[in-house]
Order: C-alpha cells, then structure tokens, then sequence
C-alpha cells in the first residue's frame, strides 16, 4: 500500500515586473510576430492534444481487446500501447500551469487524468490486503462506470485516485514489488481472480474516461471554433505571453525537477517516482523536459511555427542563444538518466553512483534553465512568478 510522503520543497518566488510587451515597441518582435508566435503555439498545443489523443485511442482498443479476450499476449499489447500513449502525453505538460482547459480551477480534468501518486489499494488488492480497493468492494460499489470513478477521485484524500493514466497502469502492470523490473501483475486477474469481471470493466471505463478528457482537452484548442483557443488567441499578448511561458517556467523548476523529481530523490522513494508500476517515470522525465524545448522552438508534432524563443532572439540574441542550449542541455542530461529511475533510490545505491548522479544533474540542470526562462520573459516585458 502506498504510503505518500512529499518532501517539503523550498518555494522560491520570482515576481519579475516588465512594462508592456517588448514587441509594442521598436526595439523588439513585431506585433504581427508576437502574434504568429501566439497562434503557432496554439497550433502546437492543439496538434499536441491531437497526438496524444490518436495513440490513447490505439492504447483504448488494445485495452478492449485484451478486455474481451485475457491472455499474456493482449496484456502485453495493451501494456506496449500505454507506453506509446504516455510518449504522447508527457510533452502535453508544458500547458498547464495558467489556469487554462486542462487546469482551470473550476472544471479542469487534469485531477482525473494524470494526479499521483496513487494508493494501489483504493482501487484494487494489494499485497497482504486481497480484498481491498473499490474493485473488490461490490457491496458498496456494485455498478462501475465513469460516472462512479469520477466521483470517487481524491474522494477522502489526495492519494485516493481512482482514474487516469496512473489507475490504467496499476491494472495493467500491478504493484511494482522487484527491484529488477516493473510490476507483474497476471493476465488471469482478468481471467478466474476474485472480481475478474469487476476488473475488466474498471479497465474498459477509466480507459474511455481517459479519451473523454484528452478529446475536451483537443476541442478547447481546436481552430475556428468558440472555445478557450478563441478566446486565448483574442487576449492581450502579454497576458498570452505570460501563460505560455508561466507554463514552461513551471513545469520546469517546480514540478519537473521538484515534485516529480528532487521529492522521489531525497526521500529515496520508490513510492514517489511518476509511473512507479511500469517502470516509466525516465521517459515521463524525458517527455516533459522536450515539452519544454518544443513551447520554446515552436517544433510541434507535424507542425514548426514561430517559438517563444524567435522572440528573445529579437530583442536579445545572446539570451535567447542561451536559454536553446541550456533547453538543449536538459533534456540530453534527463536523457542520459538510466533506466528504471527507481534502481537509483533503493537503499545501498550510493549518492556517488552513476545513476545517483544522472538524477542530480537533470534536477540542477532542469532549475538552472528555469531562471533563464524568468529571463527571457522579462526581456519580452512580462511578469511571470515560478515556484
């Protein structure tokens, strides 16, 4: 069972005050520049949201197959498409922050599509607890649909998740109980296991959840429509500036490097790395951290427009020369993070060992850049506050 530990991280706040956009004056982008660049990202956003969709649905069909017919083989294909689909998603990262359709505080679905980490056993058995989790609870729960999954997310705790990618992965790959690999849980709890139907239909239901959510989240950036996109794109481009870089900035101190990462190191947790079942959280690192790197190139999945950094290099080449190769530089240290993330925590690894290391230099590397970031929005002439 999963107990949640979170390492209080010291919250540095950068309040950085700019006049008005950069580009409203002569010495920076054009107005029609800063606006290509609003609309480029946009487009990135909303061809993110459409990758991401496309391989959930490939991960939702392999799921329903394996549903409908349990074997080690459909478990397998159904395990290789989650990973195909998490590729997808972890850039998507970059776009919260700001309070915009993923994170809106009133109806944003990101709770009910990526929260960690998760309690195993609120939702299935776990080790020394066979009955425990909704799954196995029929008297309480005795119809499960999206409906009841919904209500029952954070329901009672932050750790009671009961939706989204991490549930999906849980019954898919089980507790992760080896120091060697990720979790191994049977196809035959989908088979002849106590619940075995219960389970497959919980499955089935957080898997179409899961597309319910990215398909809003592709709607709401969608062009030529009356959506958030709309009205984005309408707003002052400094207030567009600041929730676009108010994103990155974030993403990459305070939640990449901090929650995500630094929490997991200093506490030697198991427990605390992102995708934990799977052995993932390395490639959910690395899926962040070009998140990043794409909002500040403008390169988006089957599209390349005008990047945040196009910007900074109007109005300062050098700053913007610097913050690429720092992007750069982050994402090639996160990559050079061996995997499984979780075979650098356990006790005995020593602090001086490769992988140990790889770790801490992705998190310094990671907050070095982030300031780099406060940097490049001041140049623009916007205030941006980053954790």
């Amino acid at each position: 069972m999963r107990i949640h530990r979170r390492l209080a991280v010291t919250l540095v706040s950068l309040s950085l005050l700019g006049g008005g956009l950069a580009g409203c004056g002569d010495d920076g982008p054009s107005d029609d520049m800063v606006s290509s660049a609003i609309e480029s990202y946009a487009t990135g956003v909303h061809a993110s949201y459409e990758a991401s969709l496309t391989s959930a649905t490939a991960m939702d069909s392999a799921i329903d197959t394996f549903v409908a017919s349990p074997s080690d083989s459909t478990l397998e294909a159904a395990r290789t498409a989650w990973l195909a689909a998490r590729d997808d998603y972890g850039p998507t990262e970059a776009f919260r922050f700001y309070d915009g359709p993923i994170d809106d505080p009133d109806n944003g679905p990101e709770g009910l599509i990526n929260a960690w980490p998760l309690d195993e056993a609120y939702i299935d058995y776990v080790e020394g607890a066979p009955t425990s989790g909704i799954i196995n609870d029929p008297a309480t729960y005795p119809t499960i649909d999206t409906a009841l999954l919904t209500s029952l997310n954070e329901e009672g705790g932050e750790t009671n998740i009961s939706t989204g990618w991490h549930a999906i992965e849980f019954l898919l790959w089980g507790q992760d109980l080896s120091l060697e690999g990720a979790g191994e849980r049977s196809a035959n709890d989908y088979v002849d296991a106590p619940n075995a139907d219960r389970r497959s239909v919980y499955l089935a239901q957080t898997s179409d959840l899961l597309l319910s959510h990215l398909s809003g989240l592709v709607d709401a950036w969608a062009p030529d429509a009356a959506n958030y996109r709309a009205n984005f794109e309408a707003a002052e481009p400094d207030e567009a500036l600041r929730r676009i870089i108010s994103g990155i900035g974030e993403l990459s101190r305070g939640e990449l490097a901090g929650e995500r990462m630094n929490v997991a190191y200093a506490e030697r947790s198991q427990e605390d790395e992102h995708s934990c079942f799977s052995d993932n959280t390395t490639n959910d690192i690395i899926g962040n951290a070009l998140g990043i790197q794409r909002v500040l190139t403008g390169e988006y999945p089957g599209f390349t427009g005008i990047g945040i950094a196009d910007l900074v290099a109007d109005v300062d080449q050098d700053l913007a020369d610097k913050l690429l190769a720092e992007v750069k530089t982050s994402v090639e240290t996160v990559q050079a993070i061996p995997a499984p993330f979780d075979q650098h925590l356990v006790e005995g690894v020593s602090d001086d060992s490769p992988g140990h290391q790889a770790i801490l230099a992705g998190i310094e590397s990671l907050e070095g850049q982030t300031d780099t970031i406060v940097a490049a929005a001041t140049s623009l002439g916007v205030t941006i506050n980053v954790t």
